[in-house]
C-alpha cells in the first residue's frame, strides 16, 4: 500500500528526495550542530564569562569616569568663571578666600600625614 499525496487545492507536492540528498541534509545538519555546541561551550567557558564581566564593569566604570570627569570639568569652568570679571581680569575678592582654603586644606592633609608616621 502507497501514500498518495493528493493535491488539496494549491498546496505543494513535496518532492521525492534521493538517498544522497537526505545524507547530505544530516551531514549539513550536523556539522551546523557542532558549530552551535562550539559556540555555547565558548559561550559558557569561565573565562569567557570572566572576559564579559570584565568588559562589562569597564565599560560601566569607563561611562562613569566620563560622567565624572564632566562634572569636574563643568565645576572647575563655573569656578573658574566666579574667579573673573565679565572681562576676564581677575576679583581679588574672591581669589583670596579661595587660595586661603585651599592653603588650609593642604595644611590639615600635611598635619594629617605626619601624624600618622
Amino acid at each position: 500500500m502507497q501514500d498518495h499525496d493528493h493535491d488539496d487545492g494549491g498546496s505543494a507536492v513535496p518532492e521525492a528526495r534521493t538517498p544522497a540528498q537526505i545524507e547530505a541534509d544530516i551531514v549539513r545538519r550536523r556539522e551546523q550542530l557542532a558549530e552551535t555546541l562550539d559556540e555555547i561551550g565558548v559561550r559558557l567557558h569561565p573565562k569567557t564569562i570572566v572576559g564579559d564581566a570584565k568588559a562589562k564593569v569597564a565599560s560601566t566604570v569607563d561611562h562613569t569616569v566620563g560622567r565624572a570627569v564632566v562634572a569636574v570639568n563643568r565645576i572647575v569652568t563655573d569656578i573658574r568663571d566666579g574667579l573673573r570679571h565679565d572681562d576676564g581680569t581677575p576679583r581679588p575678592e574672591r581669589i583670596v578666600p579661595v587660595a586661603l582654603l585651599a592653603v588650609g586644606v593642604v595644611g590639615l592633609l600635611v598635619a594629617s600625614t605626619r601624624r600618622k608616621r
